[in-house]
């Protein structure tokens, strides 16, 4: 293989970068990026990152949440030009475990706010300035989305399905203004809106004050960024609502991401629990 500056563009292109925060979506991808003859070079944060990434990988920089100038040297030194965001980064350590180098910091300061889609988006242009191409986080797993239609034995009652409306509803305009994706409904009334604590939490808050008579709904944001940052559940979703007494989950069909389908959909019938894939016109 060639060296340095002589590498075949054929060679370029089978190069990945791979930027990675939690759980299972970045070993998905290294493992199917792999399969698919890529070379994957990955960042992964400490703290943040599973550790077994490591062993899916062919290279791998371990860096602080902040440490800008440190990722892009490691692309560059290693010819990547195209990559992807995938992976959680916990919301609350961005107030308690950032090291932000001189580049962080410069971006930082020109932005007006600091919320999710801000930083994301003014990241992945600091990057493509440097020549490093963000991909949409389901590149080479298109098979994740969620499909439409009903996936579990108990279907959504009429109550319920007059709750994953309001839910709907609710959940675009939290996405709209960059707050959350999920929100929690029973009864007609909004339980629970997320925000920084994560899915799981809310619909913990929203299922002990639902008790038993609650819908979880999750939605991609109405100008989601397909790059990164779109919504996702999986088994351990299926487990939260099971522990606060969740009844139903809708999520948004084609721009939500499942992991471990078939064991998420086993759990829900095994606890009674109906899921739902919707678009914006399911029920019109």
């Amino acid at each position: 293989m060639a060296r340095n500056n002589d590498l075949t563009k054929e060679e370029k292109k089978t190069r990945v970068g791979l930027i990675a925060g939690g759980g299972q979506f970045p070993l998905l991808f290294s493992r199917r990026a792999r399969e698919n003859g890529f070379t994957v070079y990955a960042v992964g944060y400490i703290h943040e990152t599973d550790p077994e990434l490591e062993n899916h990988v062919d290279r791998i920089e371990w860096i602080h949440l902040g440490q800008i100038r440190r990722l892009i040297r490691f692309f560059k030194k290693n010819h990547v030009t195209e990559a992807v965001m995938m992976g959680s980064i916990r919301k609350t350590r961005m107030f308690s475990d950032v090291r932000p180098d001189i580049k962080a910091i410069s971006l930082i300061v020109g932005m007006r706010n600091t919320h999710d889609d801000g930083l994301l988006r003014t990241f992945a242009g600091a990057l493509e300035r440097e020549g490093i191409r963000i991909l949409p986080s389901t590149y080479l797993l298109p098979d994740l989305l969620a499909p439409e239609g009903e996936w579990t034995k108990r279907k959504p009652n009429r109550s319920e399905r007059s709750d994953i409306v309001i839910g709907w509803r609710y959940a675009k305009e939290i996405g709209r203004l960059d707050i959350g994706q999920c929100v929690v409904v029973g009864g007609g009334s909004i339980l629970a809106v997320e925000a920084v604590e994560g899915t799981d939490a809310v619909i913990n808050r929203g299922g002990t004050l639902g008790k038993g008579n609650a819908v979880a709904v999750k939605t991609c944001k109405p100008n989601q960024d397909d790059r990164f940052d779109i919504p996702a559940v999986g088994a351990q979703t299926i487990m939260a609502m099971r522990e606060a007494g969740v009844a139903v989950l809708a999520v948004e069909s084609g721009k939500t991401v499942v992991f471990d389908r078939e064991k998420m959909i086993k759990l829900a019938d095994e606890s009674g629990i109906a899921i739902i894939g919707i678009k914006d016109d399911h029920w019109e």
